[in-house]
């Protein structure tokens, strides 16, 4: 079946000084030719033109760009209008594009669906692109950018083309025992799958970076009623985010604030006071407040500095994702070298901004550990994790089935076949052909 041509508003809706609608598939150059009455521009050249209706009424006056398949985003023939964004102007274009044989108002992502059954993306780089579109902090703009470009996407492909590999040598094994192959080729395997093992599990243990920098890293504010929980969440988010007041017990929910800290993104949590209480809502906001900070990435566990004792319940959260303050320090003095379970007290005054700046900076030094970026690609999505979990899974079938040399080749080659295929979940690629090319290159089955 010949693929219909879509076309869609591919900038924000609303109203704009310019908008793009963008058309892909076979029928978007005949759309072009019947918007501008005319020839068509050159390709990847921007051409001003006067846009018309079926009946030759002007609809606009904009740029037009046309990118003949294959070097286009999708692969397809598209055409790019870049056009006045009022909407009735839009209105008007939709209405003229929708009268036209053969296209229709495009589905969400299938401009990118389409990019990836071209082989202009792979699954991982279409990620990458959604997660550049909904980036909000520099980080998360160069954690997104770096997959689009294909990081995450060369790196899994390169495993998968190892495995592919290893598996052509057990399957020539099995299959060709009478041609003239290479000895001891099995036996190969199983240190380059054992190498490649301990590659991917390494890649693993990320203490799930690239997902919390996706996500943004939950941190939340605990400790006992009027210690200034709230008075220090709207310091840091600089707004009055949560009511303050002298009364105990005035917080009874988690209030959330998303913040850009140093490029990162941030999810500040404060919470109810940590006490015992009679009143059941002020007791679920306590349970709350236990089940956020048991769940959170970082914690910042306030005390007050005019108390000689620290609540046990606020103890037992003083753990190493706690950053510890003393608030109220301007009203008393604070033990230099104080520390809590091994964690160092920091004195502070929300209310003079004392110790502020020296907050802020361990918290953003905390944070940049958990999700900084580092040189090598960074898995971001559960699936990712889920699929490469797979694949250890299969190779250490493989490599315990070596051990005993009592799984049979078949079973053996399936485990790899398991692992490859795991792998290929992740990119989209998966393609049985691959396997018969590297055992005819490698091997010269047939000559």
């Amino acid at each position: 079946m010949t693929p219909q041509t879509i076309y869609a508003l591919s900038s924000a809706p609303g109203r704009a000084g310019v908008a793009v609608i963008r058309l892909s598939g076979p029928q978007a150059a005949d759309a072009l030719e019947a918007l501008v009455g005319g020839n068509l521009p050159r390709p990847r050249a921007a051409s001003l033109r006067r846009l018309k209706d079926e009946t030759g009424a002007l609809l606009d006056e904009g740029m037009v760009l046309w990118f003949p398949a294959p070097h286009s985003f999708t692969g397809e023939d598209v055409v790019e209008l870049q056009v006045h964004g009022g909407r009735a102007v839009l209105s008007a274009i939709f209405a003229a594009l929708a009268k036209l044989p053969g296209l229709r108002l495009a589905e969400p992502g299938e401009f990118s669906r389409r990019a990836f059954e071209h082989g202009k993306l792979d699954l991982t780089a279409a990620e990458g692109l959604g997660d550049l579109i909904n980036a909000e902090t520099q980080a998360q703009r160069r954690q997104a950018l770096r997959q689009m470009q294909g990081a995450l996407g060369q790196l899994y492909e390169g495993w998968r083309n190892q495995l592919v590999r290893a598996l052509a040598h057990l399957e020539a094994d099995i299959d060709f025992p009478d041609e003239d192959l290479p000895e001891g080729v099995a036996a190969e395997v199983k240190p380059q799958i054992a190498r490649l093992r301990e590659e991917i599990a390494a890649h693993l243990n990320d203490r799930q970076r690239g997902e919390r920098l996706r996500d943004g890293l939950m941190v939340a504010i605990v400790g006992a009623p009027n210690v200034g929980k709230s008075s220090l969440l709207n310091a840091v988010a600089k707004r009055e985010a949560a009511i303050v007041s002298d009364i105990p017990g005035t917080t009874r929910d988690v209030i959330e604030v998303h913040l850009d800290l140093g490029g990162y993104p941030v999810m500040l949590a404060d919470t109810a006071g940590l006490r015992e209480s009679a009143d059941a809502i002020e007791s679920e906001g306590v349970a709350r407040a236990l089940k956020r900070a048991e769940s959170a990435d970082l914690k910042i566990v306030v005390l007050d500095a005019t108390k000689k004792t620290v609540p046990k319940d606020t103890e037992a959260l003083i753990d190493g994702d706690a950053i510890v303050v003393a608030n109220k320090a301007d009203a008393t003095a604070v033990l230099a070298g104080w520390e809590i379970n091994g964690r160092p007290v920091l004195p502070i005054s929300v209310r003079t901004g004392t110790g502020m700046g020296t907050l802020l900076d361990l918290l953003e030094k905390e944070v940049v550990e958990r999700i900084g970026l580092t040189g090598s690609a960074t898995l971001t999505r559960a699936r990712h994790r889920e699929a490469l979990t797979d694949c250890i899974a299969a190779l250490d079938r493989f490599l315990r089935g070596s051990e005993r040399h009592n799984t049979s080749a078949e079973l053996a080659a399936e485990d790899v076949r398991l692992a490859a295929r795991s792998i290929g979940r992740i990119t989209g690629r998966i393609d049985v052909e691959d396997l018969l090319d590297v055992i005819f290159r490698d091997f010269c089955i047939g000559k």
